[in-house]
């Protein structure tokens, strides 16, 4: 079968009140289309959106912009969503030079938006900074994928899917806190990112939350590193000379942890155990091995990327969802933050960036 004729652009309307539908990640697999020789596709009136599926389709072409990949996870951002786009054999994938300058992004996203793609996916450096530009795609009747650093307003994207800052750190006080429930006067350290980041408060919140059901647990220490390794070691030297004991460590990044633990390292502690955040490659071999204090951590999958992705192709073909109701694709897609331990980390191992 012929591929089905490219449609008109969608209008600002279209966008805002009713693309087909589409989904992220598993809910795009296994799907069938809209047609059938049976006709039970159709009932009591009401036709059923076409659901997002694996085989070709109409020609998307997704304009693909973020930051700079001077992080690992950022890198893996990167990463997945080439693979995921290299995928399909009715995706072109135009990605500008990731960069940190607000007003180079901007300057590339607008560049994007002249070359007339379908969709646009954009990890903004800075979301409030690049609202307006994401506004100005919208308006040209270009669907935005928002991914993770939100704009500032829902007018500037069709989806965002993102993670979940503070389950990140929810999760990872309910697993310290079940780990020491039965620890008289426990003490716990945190090792958070950059404190400027709205993220790293929402982190910190979740975990504050969480403690607070552990009543034998307090929090006696708190620094805040800049997701470097080299920043990671700095922080937590002072850390480990500020409390000689403890008896957990959060730390939010596990870029930084690696840092972190070459300082704990050269400290020889080991009174502890240590629950990273993010989910490399690095700290699950670790939790696997089980031969240090890292034990946990509480996954920020990058594979939102890949998902990021899936969606933009459905909006471009028009596709919809497979296991939900729903006609149109979701505002907003949250990922979940699930705690990685020696118990299933074979699972989640081949979603470890380097």
């Amino acid at each position: 079968m012929s591929p089905t004729p490219a449609a008109p652009r969608p209008t600002r309307r279209n966008l805002l009140f009713g693309t087909a539908a589409a989904s992220a990640g598993a809910l795009l697999t296994g799907c069938t289309s809209n047609s059938s020789s049976s006709g039970d596709d159709e009932r009591e009136g009401q036709s059923q959106a076409a659901v997002a599926d694996d085989s070709p389709g109409r020609p998307v072409t997704i304009g693909f912009a973020g930051p700079q990949a001077d992080h690992g996870w950022l890198n893996a951002i990167n990463e997945n969503a080439h693979r995921r786009a290299e995928e399909y054999e009715d995706v072109t994938l135009k990605t500008t030079e990731g960069s940190n300058d607000t007003a180079q992004q901007i300057g590339q996203i607008e560049t994007l938006i002249n070359s007339e793609v379908d969709v646009l996916v954009v990890l903004p450096a800075d979301g409030r900074a690049l609202t307006q530009v994401a506004l100005t795609a919208m308006e040209a009747g270009i669907p935005v994928v928002n991914l993770d650093r939100i704009f500032d307003t829902a007018q500037a994207y069709r989806c965002w899917v993102g993670g979940d800052n503070y389950g990140m750190g929810l999760n990872a006080g309910h697993f310290i806190g079940e780990r020491l429930k039965d620890v008289e006067n426990a003490k716990v350290v945190e090792l958070a990112g950059l404190d400027n980041l709205e993220l790293t408060r929402q982190r910190t919140q979740g975990f504050d939350d969480a403690l607070a059901n552990y009543p034998n647990i307090e929090k006696v220490a708190r620094q805040a590193a800049e997701f470097t390794v080299e920043s990671g070691q700095e922080v937590m030297s002072g850390l480990l000379q500020a409390v000689p004991s403890f008896h957990a460590l959060w730390n939010h990044d596990d870029d930084q942890g690696v840092g972190a633990e070459r300082a704990i390292e050269q400290a020889g502690r080991d009174e502890f155990f240590m629950v990273g955040g993010a989910g490399s490659r690095h700290v699950m071999e670790a939790i696997q091995a089980d031969d240090s204090v890292v034990k946990a951590t509480v996954l920020y999958p990058p594979t939102m990327a890949a998902s990021a992705i899936d969606l933009a192709r459905a909006l471009g073909q028009s596709k919809g969802i497979s296991g939900l109701a729903e006609l149109e694709i979701p505002t907003s897609i949250t990922l979940y933050s699930a705690v990685v331990t020696r118990d299933n980390v074979e699972q989640y191992l081949p979603t470890g960036f380097n």
